[in-house]
């Protein structure tokens, strides 16, 4: 005799029936990703930061848990020191916020503060709008484009579509092209990475180049170019046409909510601003793969 178990999860696409909305990504309910038993998930998001890191590293096992960014955040040098704490005794999972908060998992009276625009954009939304308007981590391009957002969003895009979005020409520019990433303390540790980036299991291609971070692009023919102008306009020209508001997800956070998302396929960026008074933490966790990306 052969039992039948009924599954309560569901699993539904974002994209709307109609076929409008973001390209990628799936809701899915009734999950309990505290208790993992095998493959099978069932009920809420994970409580604790453990069971949030071990979820994690099942999606690369081989993975030997450093975190994500290299050494804790904690270091001083870090840009991603103001907007992130470590948890002491899970260090590849990061408190992030807005907000004071008094005590969390080892964490003893933290100021949070959510990343605002006006640290990376020359120009900045005035301050009586500053609630109600926001803007991308990277681009303000003075192109009039909106979109409707919920507070304290993160936006992602896919890499894919923005690949696919190419003319022929600039697909085979980013075929043969290679980035070199902002210079770290150490000149030694310094990525000389593709631009497209192959997904291992479908083989599609995703164009994924952190424009905040790029300082150099190296061309199929030995051409290396540095005037950081040039090589910001050139991958803004390439991801403009993917971040165009129909093909942007922006999550709105509830409580418990567990997002993952695959780093090597989409992009994301941090968005909104809230009041100084305003308290809300989440935890991130992210950690460095064992290997590196492959490109076409």
């Amino acid at each position: 005799m052969i039992s039948k178990i009924t599954s309560q999860v569901t699993v539904e696409p974002l994209s709307l029936a109609n076929g409008s909305g973001p390209s990628f990504g799936a809701a899915v309910n009734n999950v309990d990703l505290e208790n993992i038993s095998g493959p099978r998930h069932q009920g809420p998001g994970p409580r604790l930061p453990k069971a949030q890191y071990e979820i994690t590293q099942r999606f690369d096992p081989e993975a030997q848990g450093a975190y994500g960014h290299g050494k804790t955040l904690d270091a001083k040098r870090s840009i991603l020191h103001p907007d992130l704490k470590t948890v002491p005794h899970q260090p590849q999972v990061q408190v992030i916020g807005n907000g004071f908060v008094p005590s969390y998992e080892g964490l003893e009276n933290i100021q949070l503060r959510h990343p605002h625009h006006r640290t990376f954009h020359e120009t900045t939304i005035p301050d009586e709008d500053d609630l109600d308007f926001t803007r991308f981590y990277r681009y303000d391009d003075g192109t009039g484009d909106e979109m409707q957002v919920p507070l304290g969003t993160t936006a992602f895009v896919n890499g894919e579509t923005m690949y696919d979005l190419l003319s022929e020409e600039d697909k085979t520019f980013a075929r043969e092209s290679k980035v070199d990433g902002a210079a770290p303390v150490d000149p030694l540790a310094i990525q000389v990475l593709p631009l497209c980036w192959k997904n291992p299991v479908t083989g599609r291609l995703a164009l994924q180049v952190h424009p905040s971070a790029v300082r150099k692009l190296h061309l199929a023919d030995g051409t290396v170019i540095d005037d950081l102008e040039k090589v910001r306009d050139t991958v803004y020209r390439l991801q403009r046409p993917g971040i165009a508001p129909e093909l942007v997800y922006a999550h709105d956070w509830q409580e418990s909510d567990f997002v993952i998302f695959h780093n090597r396929g989409v992009l994301h960026s941090v968005v909104g601003a809230f009041a100084p008074d305003e308290v809300r933490l989440f935890r991130q966790c992210n950690i460095a793969g064992s290997e590196m990306p492959v490109g076409p």
